[in-house]
């Protein structure tokens, strides 16, 4: 049961349109014309840009379809000067996170809405988070402006998503929900979402070879990942996988997938609510054994054919250190204390892929 904090609490909830249905993406246009956007920049990849073009007709008016990882800021102002130049009223942003997420740097600027289409379990239509990489390094702040006022979820999107991609996506999804049930905004509603989340996803990767209601019940879950992400603040989690992504170019669902579990062994002791959430998810689908819910985690991700460490993602054992320093170069909450000796020794277990345990344990 979810527990009310005594000295209450504050919860903000934003309004905006969720189509959850096979087939959502042809009510595309409708949904642009509802917002009363005439004139679109489409940002999609290869595979769907050819349909979303088909489907806007003459709304379209510019596209991109390289959109990079981590949203260097070079692209970003471009695409910014293209949107501009073109006249644009609105944005069309159909893909992973990487799409939605230059959307949302030019909207940033621009202040002009986004439609978004997500094809991968990323979440960051969802939320009010942006992000954008300079020199080597990423910042993120919040927004308003910058959240996706429709988004369209449309399981038929993922059927020809592979599992080499879906699983660490998914597991990038569940990564939003953990950090969730232990930030210092969290609020009896966002315990319920995420804890429903991870539920979701959990159960989701625990069915063979990702089928049809697999894929459809991770991205029902990673619809509430990403409301949970909204509603609260980022933690350690986060703020390692955005150094190792912005500063060292690790790939961003593969590098989620490894650290979560080193992220939740080092917080387990000091947010044991968050980590009964997770153990019972983990229990609910009959998923990994182990000595704790963050080495659970990490044979979990290990048995559905996830990448293992970051030594494997291409991270080179001398940057731990400054990766280390660079996490703590801001202050943000988190719920263990943290020092570079620690947050070094986390990444060193990642970095082998050796048991998730909370620090100083054998």
């Amino acid at each position: 049961m979810t527990v009310i904090p005594t000295d209450g609490f504050v919860h903000e909830q934003r309004t905006l349109r969720v189509l959850f249905r096979e087939g959502a993406l042809d009510d595309l246009a409708a949904e642009t014309d509802r917002l009363g956007l005439t004139r679109v920049m489409v940002i999609a990849g290869p595979r769907h840009a050819a349909r979303v073009t088909e489907l806007l007709g003459p709304r379209q008016v510019a596209v991109v379809r390289d959109a990079r990882m981590h949203v260097p800021l070079e692209q970003a102002e471009a695409v910014r000067a293209r949107c501009a130049e073109a006249g644009a009223d609105g944005i069309v942003a159909v893909g992973g996170g990487s799409a939605t997420g230059l959307a949302k740097a030019v909207a940033l600027t621009l202040r002009i809405p986004i439609v978004a289409v997500p094809t991968t379990y990323a979440g960051s239509e969802m939320t009010r988070v942006w992000g954008l990489t300079e020199n080597g390094v990423k910042r993120t702040g919040r927004d308003p402006v910058v959240a996706p006022r429709t988004v369209l979820y449309d399981p038929a999107l993922f059927a020809s998503l592979p599992a080499e991609l879906a699983i660490p996506s998914a597991f990038n999804a569940l990564a939003h929900a953990v950090e969730a049930l232990y930030a210092p905004d969290r609020t009896p509603m966002t315990d319920v979402v995420a804890a429903e989340a991870a539920g979701r996803i959990v159960r989701g990767l625990s069915r063979p070879a990702l089928d049809t209601q697999a894929r459809t019940q991770l991205l029902y879950g990673a619809w509430l990942c990403g409301t949970s992400l909204d509603a609260t603040t980022m933690s350690l989690h986060h703020k390692l996988c955005h150094v190792l992504g912005g500063s060292f170019g690790l790939a961003h669902a593969p590098t989620h997938t490894v650290v979560l579990p080193y992220a939740l062994a080092h917080n387990e002791q000091a947010a044991p609510e968050a980590a009964a959430v997770v153990a019972g998810a983990l229990d609910d689908a009959g998923a990994a054994d182990g000595p704790g819910p963050g080495e659970r985690l990490r044979r979990f991700a290990q048995s559905a054919g996830a990448p293992r460490s970051l030594r494997e993602l291409g991270l080179a054992r001398e940057d731990l250190g400054t990766a280390a320093r660079l996490a703590l170069s801001s202050p943000y909450a988190n719920p263990a204390p943290l020092d570079e000796d620690s947050v070094r020794a986390l990444l060193e277990r990642a970095w082998t892929g050796i048991p998730a345990q909370p620090e100083g344990t054998l």
